[in-house]
């Protein structure tokens, strides 16, 4: 069935709907639905059916992609605390680096989870992670106190293998969506 438009806003959705509270809508779903209303092939489907397809959909690319495939998406891009939580610590165990594990840590926790702006002046929502600004100072990762071009070539290294993983997982993802036929433009 061809209701969503694009694979990372799918993604997000998909992503997101073990988090959905159905009594009411989060301003992201509303605009996705706004849209699918203005004439998508989604638009006859009731909001429980969106949200059940997107349930079938988390649960398929839960089963289909490689676990640390599943964890980089979900430690990026999942709005579920726990989840988000618990996907970055299985992606730091299964991170390879020289670097001390802390700095793995922080690296990939401060990759999933970048500084927002606008968080200091409440303009940003209180229901996600926020971390403190001083858990992004590079200089609090490492307490061997190595150099900083050391550091910035682990946080480079660690970045660009998750970076990569990211990539792969999306494109995994791309193919299964593409195999379910779920996007309006593949009908």
């Amino acid at each position: 069935m061809a209701i969503y438009k694009d694979v990372m806003s799918t993604l997000v959705r998909v992503l997101a709907a073990d988090n959905i509270d159905n009594s009411t809508k989060q301003s992201w779903q509303k605009l996705i639905d706004a849209d699918l209303r203005q004439g998508g092939t989604g638009s006859t489907l009731s909001p429980r059916d969106k949200f059940d397809y997107d349930c079938c959909l988390y649960a398929l690319l839960h089963r289909q992609l490689d676990p640390a495939q599943w964890d980089v998406l979900v430690a990026k891009y999942s709005t579920h605390k726990g989840n988000k939580v618990a996907a970055i610590g299985r992606l730091v165990s299964r991170t390879t680096s020289p670097a001390p594990q802390l700095f793995i840590y922080k690296a990939l926790t401060a990759w999933a989870i970048p500084k927002l702006k606008g968080v200091q002046t409440g303009k940003r929502s209180t229901d996600m992670i926020v971390l403190p600004a001083e858990f992004y100072d590079m200089n609090t990762w490492d307490v061997e106190g190595k150099p900083e071009s050391t550091r910035r070539r682990w946080r480079t290294g660690i970045a660009k293998r998750l970076e990569s993983l990211e990539e792969a997982a999306v494109v995994h993802a791309t193919e299964i969506f593409d195999k379910e036929e779920i996007f309006i433009d593949a009908a």
